[in-house]
């Protein structure tokens, strides 16, 4: 697998990165995921929809709360022809807890704990850490992906605004 340096910091130390670079205008890699109730998950599930794959650390860390908050709020507002998915690595039994706990209903959160099907095959996976690191991906009706965005720090927020955008030319 292929592994990538120099994209991304935590607290300005270098980590290295598994899995390619994916560009816009490349076809979406499918992967396989958990919910909230262990049910296996693809990105084929939401064929047809916007799909804005938001790939977080951990749900129990600030910045990653915030951004998922954020996102959820952002989900009311941009209808049924779009679905946000948050990735992480937390066990599925954590993030029912935190959505639970944040009151989080628009957005739907995956883990890639069984297998790292998503971080691998979107190359966010941090090598060694087994975490994902902070990315977003706007994925078209046709599972064509129109947005990148990789965090360069990964206690940094993404870039709402760009984020916003680039769902609202697809809709």
């Amino acid at each position: 697998m292929e592994k990538r340096t120099g994209v991304v910091t935590f607290h300005g130390k270098p980590l290295t990165l598994i899995g390619p670079e994916l560009r816009v205008g490349d076809k979406a890699p499918d992967f396989r995921a958990v919910d909230n109730d262990l049910k296996p998950t693809t990105l084929a599930d939401f064929a047809g929809k916007v799909v804005v794959l938001s790939a977080v650390p951990s749900l129990d860390t600030p910045v990653c709360d915030m951004e998922t908050r954020r996102f959820n709020m952002e989900a009311q507002k941009l209808g049924d022809g779009v679905q946000i998915l948050t990735v992480s690595m937390d066990l599925p039994f954590a993030q029912k807890r935190w959505c639970g706990q944040a009151g989080v209903q628009n957005v739907r959160t995956l883990s890639d704990y069984q297998e790292a099907s998503f971080g691998s095959a979107y190359g966010v996976l941090i090598d060694g850490l087994r975490l994902l690191a902070r990315a977003v991906f706007v994925v078209d009706q046709e599972g064509v992906i129109r947005f990148v965005h990789i965090v360069p720090e990964l206690t940094h927020e993404p870039d709402y605004g760009a984020v916003l955008d680039a769902v609202r030319a697809l809709l």
